[in-house]
C-alpha cells in the first residue's frame, strides 16, 4: 500500500481526524503517524486545521501500515476515544500489532500490542475496552487491554456481520455460521434449495459472558444465508427475553428492516455489492440509513411509512456521520474523489437531507488559504526545525568525541596494568597523541611508569604450576593450577583475561565466570560458586562468596588422597565472540591474598596480581578439536586427563540429593547408573562415574554414595537444569514409588557440622586474638591484659580459665554453643569497656570487622543446617 492511500478519516466530536503515516526526512528507520484535527468553518465553507499530533515509532514506512480507526470506550475512565491499530511486518513472518488511543491533546497514548505469525485480513473491529476482534480460520480471535492476550471463542463462523454494546449482555458479536441442526433435522437430505436456505444461520456470541444468543432474536433463520452487514439500532430485555430493532443489507442488493426478530421493511438498492450500513440521526428526528458499495458510490435510505432511496452520490471517497456544523443533530460529510487537489478536504459535502446543505467551494478555499499566509508561516516553521536539528547533532558529535576518548584511557590503562605485571616498561602517550591540551609543558623524554612506580611485590614463579585451556560447548575454560606449598587465600580468587590486540573492537578485559577447585578421590571439594546462597541478613552485610580460611571451603573430613591437580582456579568465558575475532590471544593474571604461612591477621594479607602466562585461540584449533575435551573409554574405565575433569566441572552445577527407601534396598541405582546412562567411573576416582549416553545428557559427572543399603546420596554435575530433570526423570522410573529423593542445600550433614565445628574454633580464635593480642608497638588494647596467654578467663573472674575440654563440651549441642557465645560476648564488652585510650580507630574497625566476618561464617553453616 502507497503512503497516499494510508489516510484514514474518522468522526469524533464534530471534528474530523486525518490518519497518515510519513518518514522524517533526517531521521532513518523511524516511521511517524501524523493526525490531523479538522473543524468545519460555517463561514467560510471550508474545513480548518485545530490542531496536530505526532508519534514516532521504528520501523520502515513499506513494513508499516494504518489496519483501522474507530472510536472506542476506554473502560478505565468511560470516556469514547478515538483508536488506531497499526501493524508493523517483520522478519520470520512475524506480524506485530499495535493499538493506540488520542487524547483530546494529541497524545497518543498505547494500550496494547500483540504478535502474530499471520496477518490480519477479515474482519477487523474495535469495539469497547478498546479491544480487538477478527476472523481467522473460520475462527473468532479477540484480545483487550485488560487481558493484553490473544483469546479464541469457542464458535466457528464465515463472517462477522456487527460488533457493538447491547444492553445487559455487554460486547455482542453478530456472525454466520453453518447451521448446527438437530438428530432428526442431520438425518433429512434437504433439497439443493433448502440446503442453501438451511445451511446457515445468524447467531450472537456475547463475549464477556461468553455465551451463545439465539439467532431469532435478531432475525429469522432463513436470512442467515444473504446477510452481509447489519446495524443494530436499538436493544432491550422485555421479561427476560431479548428484544432488538435492526438494519441488515444482503448479497441481493437489498435493504432490510427488522423488528422484534420479523422483518418490517425492504428497499432495492440501486448499486450491486453493498458492504456496510451505518445510521444517522437528523434535525427532523428522521432516522438515515447511510449504505457504502465497493464501487465507491454512496445512498441514503429514508424510512417514511416505507423504505425509500432518498439520495445517492458516486465516486465516495469516504462518508462520515457526525454533527459537523454544531447544530445538534448528525449530517453526512461525503468526501470527494479529487485528483486535481492532494488535499483530502478539497472536495466534500455535509448534508441531513435537510436544512443543512453544504458544498465545498475550490476557488474561495484557495483565496482563504493564500489570505492567511500559511506558506509563509510553513517556512518558519521549517527554519526553527533545521536549527534545532543542527544544535542536537552538535551535541550528538561532542557526546561521540567523549566516548571515544573514554576508551581510549580505559585501553592505556589495561596495556599498563599488563606491562606492570609482565615487568615491561609502559611509556605514557603524550597528551598530543591522546588530542588532549596539556596542563604544563612536556619534558622532551617523559619519565616512564616502570621507573617512578615502584617494583610490584615479588611473587614466586613456583606458585603457579599449569596453566591450561579447553574448550567445552559453546564455552572456553581456562585454569590455572596453583603450587601446593603456596599459601594464597583463595577468598578473592579469580582470573582475568586481557587481550593483546590493540583494536578497539576487542574489549580491553573479556568477562569471566570464575571457580575455585580443589580435587580429591572423592571430588568431596567441588567447584565453589562464586554466588552462593545467603541467610537471611542478620549482621553487616559481606561478601559471602568464600573464606579467608582453605579449611572452610575444603573441609579435614574428606577421605581419599588428594589428585595432583591441588588447587585449581577456573575462568570460564563464552567462544562465540572470542570467535568472531578469528585469532584471539590473552594474558592470564591470577588476583589472590598472599598470606604469611602462620598469620591471620589481615594486615599480614596481601592482594598481588600474577602473570600466569600467555593462551591462544584460533578458529582453525577448534575446528579440529585441539582443545576439546577427550574422555574415552578403556577397559571398563574412563580416562580423561586432569585438566578434562576440571574443565567439565568448570562448566556444570553441583545438584546432590538424598536418596531413601523404606522398603528395599537401592541396588538398582548401580544398574541405572552403569546400564540405562552408560556411565563408566574414572581411573584415578573410581566413585565418580562419566555418563557416556548419546543425546544432552552426555558429559555428566555423577556420584553414587550408599550410606546403608536403604539410604545414599547421589551427586549430579549438570550444565544445565533441563540436564538435572532428565537424569532425575530417569531415576524415578527404576526406583520403586515409596523412594523419597530429597534435594540437600550443600552436601552431608556431616559434612556441614564438621564446617560449622572449624567455623566456630576460628571464631573462638579470632576473638581471642583480637581482644588480648598487643596490636601496637609498646602498648595494648586492653590495660589489664597484656600477656596474651594461650588461655583466657571469662567474665570478672580471673582466676577460672577454661580448658579445650571444657569449650569441646559446650560445643556438643545447640545450648552449649549459644552459652558459649553469650560468655565470648560477655568477655568481648568487658574488653572494649577496658580499652585503652591510645587505640587507633583503624585498629578497633580491623578488629570489628575480623569478628564479624568469623561470626557470619558460622551463622550461614547454621544456617544450613536448619
Amino acid at each position: 500500500m502507497l503512503p497516499s492511500e494510508q489516510e484514514q478519516f474518522l468522526a469524533y466530536n464534530g471534528e474530523v481526524l486525518i490518519f497518515h503515516l510519513s518518514q522524517p526526512k533526517h531521521v532513518e528507520g523511524a516511521v511517524e503517524l501524523c493526525v490531523r484535527r479538522m473543524t468545519f468553518n460555517r463561514d467560510r465553507k471550508l474545513f480548518v486545521q485545530k490542531s496536530s499530533g505526532v508519534f514516532s515509532m521504528r520501523g520502515s514506512l513499506l513494513k508499516t501500515e494504518i489496519i483501522c480507526c474507530s472510536c472506542t470506550t476506554d473502560s478505565r475512565t468511560g470516556i469514547i476515544l478515538p483508536g488506531i491499530l497499526m501493524k508493523k511486518k517483520k522478519r520470520n513472518n512475524i506480524v506485530k500489532y499495535l493499538l493506540l488511543l488520542l487524547h483530546s491533546s494529541n497524545q497518543f497514548e498505547r494500550s496494547f500490542q500483540f504478535k502474530l505469525d499471520y496477518e490480519l485480513k477479515e474482519d477487523i473491529r474495535l469495539f469497547a475496552g478498546p479491544s480487538v476482534l477478527w476472523r481467522h480460520a473460520s475462527k473468532l480471535f479477540y484480545i483487550s487491554s485488560s487481558t493484553c492476550t490473544v483469546l479464541s471463542a469457542p464458535v466457528q463462523l464465515s463472517s462477522v456481520v456487527w460488533t457493538g454494546e447491547i444492553k445487559d449482555e455487554g460486547p455482542v458479536v453478530l456472525g454466520i455460521r453453518t447451521a448446527c441442526l438437530t438428530d432428526n433435522e442431520a438425518e433429512t437430505e434437504f433439497s439443493t434449495s433448502d440446503q442453501d436456505i438451511w445451511g446457515s444461520e445468524l447467531f450472537g456470541y456475547a463475549i464477556k459472558a461468553q455465551k451463545m444468543l439465539p439467532g431469532t432474536c435478531f432475525m429469522p433463520h432463513a436470512y442467515g444465508r444473504v446477510v452481509s452487514s447489519v446495524c443494530v439500532c436499538k436493544s432491550e430485555m422485555l421479561r427476560k427475553h431479548l428484544q432488538t430493532s435492526l438494519v441488515a443489507i444482503t448479497h441481493k442488493n437489498q435493504l432490510i428492516w427488522f423488528q422484534g426478530g420479523l422483518p418490517r421493511g425492504i428497499c432495492e438498492l440501486p448499486y450491486e455489492e453493498p458492504y456496510s450500513v451505518n445510521t444517522a440521526v437528523t434535525s427532523s428526528n428522521d432516522l438515515l440509513f447511510v449504505v457504502s458499495f465497493a464501487s465507491g458510490n454512496v445512498c441514503v435510505v429514508q424510512r417514511r411509512g416505507s423504505l425509500q432511496v432518498a439520495s445517492k452520490w458516486q465516486k465516495v471517497k469516504s462518508v462520515l456521520v457526525d454533527d459537523f456544523v454544531g447544530s445538534g443533530s448528525e449530517q453526512l460529510l461525503l468526501l470527494f474523489k479529487d485528483d486535481s487537489s492532494t488535499d483530502v478536504l478539497s472536495t466534500f459535502t455535509i448534508t441531513d437531507l435537510g436544512a443543512v446543505n453544504y458544498a465545498s467551494d475550490n476557488n474561495y478555499k484557495r483565496k482563504a488559504l493564500a489570505a492567511e499566509g500559511l506558506q509563509e508561516n510553513g517556512l518558519l516553521t521549517v527554519r526553527a526545525l533545521e536549527t534545532r536539528l543542527q544544535a542536537g547533532c552538535t551535541a550528538v558529535q561532542e557526546l561521540q568525541k567523549h566516548l571515544a576518548l573514554q576508551k581510549r584511557v580505559i585501553l592505556q590503562s589495561c596495556k599498563a596494568l599488563r606491562d606492570l605485571v609482565e615487568g615491561r616498561t609502559h611509556v605514557l602517550p603524550t597528551a598530543k597523541e591522546e588530542g588532549l591540551v596539556p596542563l604544563w609543558d612536556e619534558v622532551e623524554d617523559p619519565p616512564s611508569l616502570g621507573q617512578e612506580t615502584p617494583p610490584a611485590h615479588h611473587v614466586p614463579e613456583h606458585l603457579v604450576e599449569n596453566l591450561w585451556q579447553r574448550v567445552v560447548g559453546d564455552s572456553l575454560v581456562v585454569g590455572v593450577q596453583l603450587a601446593a606449598t603456596s599459601h594464597l587465600s583463595l577468598s578473592d580468587a579469580s582470573l582475568s583475561l586481557v587481550p593483546d590486540q590493540d583494536s578497539s573492537l576487542t574489549p580491553p578485559v573479556i568477562k569471566c565466570q570464575n571457580k575455585v577447585t580443589k580435587l580429591n578421590k572423592a571430588f568431596s571439594a567441588l567447584p565453589v560458586s562464586p554466588c552462593q546462597m545467603e541467610p537471611p541478613a542478620k549482621k553487616m552485610k559481606r561478601d559471602l562468596c568464600s573464606s579467608n580460611d582453605p579449611k572452610k571451603n575444603f573441609p579435614k573430613g574428606c577421605s581419599g588422597a588428594e589428585l595432583d591437580g591441588g588447587r585449581t582456579v577456573t575462568a570460564v568465558t563464552s567462544l562465540s565472540p572470542l570467535l568472531a575475532f578469528h585469532r584471539v590471544c590473552c594474558a592470564v593474571l591470577l588476583h589472590a591474598k598472599r598470606q604469611q604461612p602462620h598469620g591471620d591477621n589481615l594486615q599480614h594479607s596481601k592482594k598481588i596480581a600474577v602473570f600466569c602466562g600467555k593462551i591462544s585461540l584460533s578458529l582453525e584449533d577448534v575446528s579440529s578439536g585441539k582443545h576439546s575435551v577427550k574422555m574415552l573409554r578403556d577397559n571398563g574405565y574412563c580416562t580423561g586427563s586432569l585438566e578434562d575433569i576440571l574443565a567439565v566441572l568448570a562448566v556444570s552445577a553441583r545438584f546432590s540429593f538424598q536418596v531413601v527407601s523404606a522398603a528395599c534396598t537401592l541396588t538398582p541405582v548401580i544398574s541405572w547408573l552403569l546400564g540405562e546412562m552408560e556411565c563408566m567411573p574414572f581411573k584415578e576416582c573410581r566413585a565418580n562415574l562419566f555418563c557416556h549416553k548419546a543425546g544432552n545428557v552426555y558429559g555428566t559427572i555423577l556420584n553414587w554414595t550408599l550410606k546403608n543399603p536403604l539410604e545414599g546420596i547421589l551427586t549430579l554435575f549438570c550444565r544445565n537444569l533441563t540436564v538435572l530433570f532428565q537424569c532425575l526423570h530417569g531415576l524415578r522410573r527404576i526406583l520403586p514409588a515409596s523412594c523419597e529423593v530429597k534435594l540437600l542445600r550443600s552436601g552431608s550433614r556431616e559434612a556441614l557440622a564438621e564446617r560449622l565445628a572449624l567455623a566456630l574454633e576460628k571464631e573462638m580464635l579470632t576473638s581471642r586474638s583480637s581482644l588480648f593480642s598487643p596490636l601496637t608497638s609498646g602498648s595494648s588494647f586492653f590495660s589489664k591484659e597484656s600477656k596474651a596467654d594461650s588461655t583466657f578467663t571469662w567474665g570478672n573472674v580471673p582466676d577460672r580459665k577454661v580448658s579445650d575440654a571444657a569449650v569441646a563440651s559446650l560445643l556438643e549441642n545447640e545450648e552449649g554453643v549459644e552459652q558459649f557465645r553469650k560468655k565470648l560476648q560477655s568477655e568481648q564488652d568487658e574488653g572494649v569497656l577496658s580499652m585503652a585510650q591510645n587505640a587507633t580507630a583503624a585498629l578497633y574497625l580491623e578488629m570489628t570487622w575480623k569478628i564479624a566476618e568469623a561470626q557470619l561464617s558460622s551463622d550461614m553453616i547454621v544456617w544450613r543446617l536448619s
